[in-house]
């Protein structure tokens, strides 16, 4: 950690302390075409690639994902296409959530995951014209259990995650985070 901001992988991460406008508030991006993305505020990079920063002692290595929450989720996987983002899949099954489809896209090291809201979500949040959010993020741990036993309380159980071989644990709301957290364990071997 250096002042405000840490380094994840080889992902830089800002950070606004206690302030209005809690959760991820914006994101920069190289190689995108367009800022224009759907209501997510974001910023064209042009920075390098950076190296990888060393696993944090609490054995995080990286950010596997970003999930963004979308009331439309055709919509927003167009506008991140127009803007030069691959779609790599499109899952249409239901999550554990109840979010019924899921688009994921490729930015560099890590995995952009976009939720289709589910309807009573969408409709307690404003109806589908609204715009697409930046929501939450699932870190990468070289080994998971030692992670979530140096979180200790403020970890949830670990659990089969979505991806075949992986698990996943959640950071509960007790640990006092603006921005929700997942931890996942590696790919395994045979799948990389």
């Amino acid at each position: 950690m250096n002042g405000e901001e840490c380094a994840i992988g080889s992902v830089r991460v800002r950070l606004l302390g206690a302030r209005p406008g809690r959760g991820i508030t914006a994101w920069s991006l190289r190689g995108v075409q367009s800022g224009e993305l759907d209501g997510l505020r974001t910023r064209i990079s042009s920075s390098e690639l950076r190296e990888r920063a060393p696993a944090h002692p609490n054995g995080i290595v990286a950010i596997d994902h970003v999930v963004v929450f979308s009331p439309d989720l055709d919509r927003t996987i167009a506008a991140l296409q127009a803007a030069g983002l691959e779609l790599r899949r499109v899952r249409e099954e239901p999550t554990p959530a109840g979010a019924p489809r899921q688009a994921f896209f490729r930015l560099d090291e890590v995995i952009l995951e976009v939720v289709q809201a589910p309807a009573e979500a969408v409709q307690r949040g404003g109806g589908p014209e609204r715009p697409a959010r930046l929501w939450g993020l699932a870190l990468l741990a070289e080994d998971l259990a030692s992670t979530v036993e140096r979180i200790g309380e403020h970890a949830g159980e670990i659990r089969a995650a979505v991806q075949p071989g992986r698990q996943i644990a959640t950071v509960r709301r007790s640990a006092g985070l603006a921005v929700p957290l997942a931890l996942m364990s590696p790919q395994p071997v045979h799948a990389r």
